[in-house]
């Protein structure tokens, strides 16, 4: 009997077994595998919806690429499919794997070591999540990888030197990361290395001379790091490097003149540095280059570079340095294929560049902040191509040459900081593109010519501290994208033309320190997106618009020393002012209430006008103001107590009303007042220590 229970027991032990088998799946194999791995996957698109136990054929499994046996799994690219979780370890299970890719997904917790494991791997691809952690040494265990991509994670320690083991690495990324420390200088060990990428991380210490030894590298690149020391003269032994930016470091030093010997280098970037020096001669021999920026360094003496030798060159930035003398007379030549130029905030010095005329591919010129002086050149407009034309704070004078006008693909045009003189040509009405045009601080005269206002595409114009006279264009409606109309002090006349409520995109307006006269049209109100409104030092008069309480987003505005009349109630529309100043006009009735509403601001100025009634209990509100005048008008009542709200406050003008009551003690406890005048009212008793 017992024998018969014994075997009872045997078959049924192999039936929960195999149960077991059948539900688990069989160690040995890899679908056993995978499926322990989904387990510490989350998978919210149903990327893995088809990694079934009930699904025998693998090899149709999503994201898995099977050898020609169809019995082992030799790549997995599950890249981009919303996963989150974590890196199983049993990875290291899948022994013929020769690719992985679960880039561009929202994986967390650190690299497991046992992906060490995987001798086959030729291709790993984990960028793009949200990994922590230092990069596990064991990944120099794997002596078959060709593709090691970590970047943009949140990676942290060092570079691990174990990865001087991988011999038959071509590409190496931890771009975007959080690894500090330095290069290690068994990168050197590389020899079939081709793109080494270590940009924006906290990485340290000297570039490792035994990255020559990296002979194949076509790309190095560590900007924005924390890199110190002289760059490496043996950077010039790398024959095949195409791409070199080290920006944003504090490399030191002057420029090893053995880059030049990179003759097939097309990108060198070396901004952002301190580099001192001249920039070496020899660089002209690189003739492959397009792209070239040493901006923000410390370099000086003379412009070397010249685009007749560097004849590929598209973009030369040289901004920010100490650069003396003048742009060569042998800069450029006919067939230059250059197209940005900028040597803004050094010192060179002499004429407009004749020379950049034979520039005809040009499409950038900034030659900003620095010391050239005399006139534009007549023909200019060879530059057909001109996009973008940038010579402010400089010396520059004379007219601005008609032929500016021909430049049709001219988008922005900065002069200010300039002494040009002389009338604002009217071809320039015809630059149908021109959105930008900058012309403050000159001392241009004449009217605004009409044509301006051809310019449909104009979203921002600046002609602050000129001499310009006349009136403001009637057709300034036309400009329906101007965002930004400064004219404030020059010598302009007459009314604002009703038009120019058909800017409704306007955000500020400045008008202040003219001749300008009239009302201001209904059609402000039009004007729904403007901010800030300077009218001040004018002979505008009249009431205002009762239509002006429509304009909900101000937040700047002044209006004083004109002959404005009627109630101050059709400006206290907006809740979002923070400056109001109508001080020296004919403004009369009561002080709203509604300015309480407005708890950003800090300055109002009311003084000098004609106001009556009493001071609102509601200004009690504005705990930010720091700036209070309603000096000179016809107030009367008590300085109420919700004044002490106002902290901040630091001047107080009461002065010259019919106000009354005894002095306040709490004016006392203003910590920030330095101004405080209460003189001819009607109060008494002491001022408050």
């Amino acid at each position: 009997m017992d024998s018969i229970y014994i075997c009872h027991f045997i078959l049924l032990l192999t039936i929960v077994c195999t149960v077991v088998v059948a539900t688990l799946g069989d160690n040995t194999t890899e679908s056993y595998w995978l499926l322990r791995i989904k387990s510490e996957l989350v998978d919210p698109l149903g990327a893995l919806r088809n990694w079934s136990p009930t699904t025998t054929q693998i090899c149709s499994w999503n994201g898995l690429t099977c050898a020609l046996d169809q019995a082992r799994v030799v790549g997995l690219n599950l890249s981009g499919s919303g996963l989150s979780g974590s890196i199983s370890g049993e990875f290291s299970h899948l022994i013929s794997l020769q690719s992985l890719d679960l880039s561009s997904n929202s994986l967390t917790g650190s690299i497991p070591s046992e992906l060490g494991k995987l001798q086959n791997l030729r291709t790993l691809l984990l960028y793009s999540n949200y990994l922590s952690g230092a990069i596990p040494k064991e990944i120099g265990n794997l002596s078959k990888l060709q593709v090691l991509r970590l970047g943009d994670n949140m990676l942290e320690g060092e570079i691990t030197p174990s990865i001087g083991n991988l011999s038959e690495l071509t590409v190496f990324g931890v771009a975007n990361c959080n690894l500090n420390g330095s290069i290690p200088v068994e990168v050197g060990k590389l020899k079939n290395l081709v793109s080494l990428d270590l940009q924006v991380n906290s990485l340290s210490g000297y570039i490792p001379e035994e990255i020559q030894g990296c002979e194949g590298l076509q790309n190095f690149a560590a900007s924005n790091n924390m890199l110190e020391g002289e760059i490496p003269s043996s950077l010039g032994s790398l024959k095949s490097l195409r791409i070199l930016n080290l920006a944003n470091n504090t490399l030191s030093g002057s420029i090893p003149t053995s880059l030049s010997l990179l003759s097939n280098l097309t990108y060198l970037n070396l901004l952002g540095n301190m580099l001192n020096g001249e920039i070496p001669s020899e660089l002209n021999s690189l003739s492959q280059l397009q792209k070239l920026d040493l901006s923000r360094n410390s370099l000086s003496g003379p412009l070397a570079l010249l685009n007749v030798k560097l004849q590929n060159l598209e973009t030369m930035v040289l901004s920010d340095n100490a650069l003396t003398g003048s742009i060569p007379y042998n800069f450029c030549l006919r067939g230059s294929k250059l197209q940005q130029l900028f040597l803004a905030r050094n010192k060179l010095s002499g004429r407009f560049p004749l020379e950049l005329l034979n520039c005809s591919s040009i499409q950038q010129v900034d030659l900003s902040d620095n010391s050239f002086e005399g006139e534009l050149p007549s023909s200019l407009d060879k530059l057909q191509n001109l996009t973008d034309l940038v010579l402010n704070n400089n010396s520059f004078s004379g007219s601005l040459p008609p032929g500016i006008g021909n430049i049709s693909s001219l988008r922005s045009l900065f002069l200010f900081g300039n002494f040009f003189t002389g009338k604002l040509p009217v071809e320039i009405g015809r630059l149908k593109r021109l959105n930008t045009i900058y012309l403050y601080d000159n001392q241009m005269s004449g009217p605004i010519p009409r044509e301006l206002t051809n310019c449909t595409r104009l979203t921002e114009i600046d002609f602050f501290g000129n001499h310009f006279s006349g009136p403001i264009p009637k057709t300034i409606g036309k400009l329906k994208d101007l965002t930004i109309l400064h004219l404030r002090q020059n010598d302009l006349s007459g009314p604002i033309p009703p038009s120019m409520g058909y800017c409704k995109r306007l955000q500020l307006l400045a008008l202040a320190d003219n001749k300008l006269s009239g009302s201001i049209p209904p059609t402000f109100s039009y004007l729904s997106q403007i901010r800030t409104i300077t009218l001040y030092n004018n002979s505008f008069e009249g009431p205002l618009p009762d239509s002006l309480s429509l304009l909900r987003n101000l937040k700047i505005i002044n209006f004083s020393n004109n002959k404005f009349s009627g109630s101050i109630f059709p400006l206290t529309g907006s809740n979002s002012l923070t400056v109001l100043d109508l001080t020296n006009n004919s403004f009369s009735g009561s002080i709203p209430s509604i300015l309480g509403n407005s708890r950003d601001l800090t300055r109002l100025r009311l003084g000098n006008n004609y106001l009556t009634g009493t001071i609102p209990s509601e200004l009690g509100h504005l705990t930010e103001l720091n700036f209070l005048d309603l000096s000179f008008n016809n107030l009367t009542g008590h300085v109420l107590p919700q004044l002490s709200n106002c902290k901040k406050i630091e001047h107080l003008l009461l002065n010259n009303n019919r106000l009354s009551g005894e002095m306040s003690p709490w004016l006392g406890s203003l910590q920030e007042l330095g101004e405080l005048d209460l003189s001819f009212n009607n109060f008494h008793g002491r001022v408050p220590p």
